[in-house]
């Protein structure tokens, strides 16, 4: 089907939200379950357990025994309470990724406590429309320390319904940072699938929206999520990659299929790089990414150097390229935002 369609269903027992754009699958929204209790943009108090002084960071004590790590730890001190947002999902093990930086998300703006001023996306290039939003932003925020991001979709928004959106985001960030003080608490949860996603779906606007009793049959996605749990992705004329995790790394290594022309290793490997953002994206990979490309000469390296940057310019995980080892592999780090699909149907995501 044409066109950019929003699909709420279920995964787990739970909400899930999947985006498709002509017919494909381009993302995913699950709840991780037990996987993840505390998800990624949950607000916690937290209190500060151990400074670890040759790395640089802090671990820190969260609510049901939960353990996080905090980058971060200028002015920090030992048993000191802080508030700490959920910045990624953690390995099995490991201690939950924790930033100091607060940002309450809203489908129109963002509010972001110790970062004042009012920004407006640069997606919005009309000279009037900034001006008008920059000023409703400063009226919404009068003597506030806080900060303010207009959102794209802002743009194509009602002033009443942003300055309302904007009053609800300042009052829960003034009652949230006050709250700064006592034991470990979650203080504010992370939206579930369907309201993220219409707050992250809505710029462009979808041309659809479908739910019910088994949407993810109906539109295809139940099928896409079987293709991912495989480890191969079918590339052009006839070319595959694999994809396969450890729990050191995510490998992937590519192949030209029957291919044997001179350009074939150079146009699978191509292939790969464009399709790469979304297999990550979808199959919920994170963290250090090798691929073995195709052999091909070095020349062709700044090619795909390129089509690589390109692919990954607009997705919302942050991510490093990082480049190319002296064995000819192709390093990637990437930010773990959410749990690997492979692990939610393993079992491990059900009640």
């Amino acid at each position: 089907m044409k066109g950019r369609q929003v699909v709420l269903g279920h995964m787990f027992g739970a909400e899930a939200a999947a985006l498709m754009v002509d017919g494909q699958l381009v993302d995913l929204m699950a709840d991780p379950g037990a996987l993840a209790p505390l998800r990624p943009a949950a607000i916690c108090r937290g209190v500060v357990e151990r400074l670890m002084k040759g790395q640089g960071g802090a671990f820190v004590r969260l609510p049901d025994g939960q353990r996080g790590y905090l980058r971060e730890r200028s002015g920090v001190r030992e048993g000191q309470p802080m508030l700490v947002q959920i910045a990624g999902v953690a390995d099995e093990g490991k201690a939950i990724p924790l930033s100091p930086r607060l940002t309450f998300r809203g489908r129109c703006a963002l509010v972001t406590p110790g970062a004042p001023g009012v920004n407006v996306s640069r997606r919005i290039r009309d000279a009037e429309t900034r001006s008008e939003l920059q000023q409703l932003g400063q009226d919404a925020l009068g003597e506030r320390a806080h900060g303010i991001v207009m959102r794209s979709a802002a743009e194509t928004a009602d002033l009443d319904e942003i300055a309302e959106e904007l009053r609800q985001l300042l009052d829960l960030a003034d009652q949230i940072t006050a709250e700064a003080t006592g034991e470990a608490e979650l203080l504010l949860d992370a939206p579930d699938a369907w309201e993220q996603a219409w707050m992250d779906w809505a710029d462009p606007a979808p041309d659809a929206v479908e739910e019910g009793e088994g949407s993810f049959d109906r539109f295809g996605v139940t099928d896409a999520i079987d293709a991912l749990l495989s480890s191969r992705v079918d590339l052009q004329q006839g070319a595959s990659a694999y994809i396969e995790t450890t729990r050191a790394l995510t490998a992937i290594d590519v192949n030209t299929g029957a291919d044997t022309t001179p350009a074939a290793s150079l146009k699978a490997n191509i292939a790969l790089a464009r399709e790469l953002p979304r297999q990550l994206r979808l199959r919920g990979l994170g963290g250090q990414i090798v691929v073995d490309f195709a052999p091909m000469p070095k020349r062709d390296r700044a090619t795909l150097d390129q089509v690589l940057k390109a692919a990954f310019k607009g997705e919302s995980a942050e991510t490093s390229l990082v480049g190319w080892t002296t064995m000819g592999l192709y390093e990637i780090n990437k930010k773990r935002d959410r749990v690997a699909l492979a692990r939610l149907f393993a079992g491990e995501g059900k009640d």
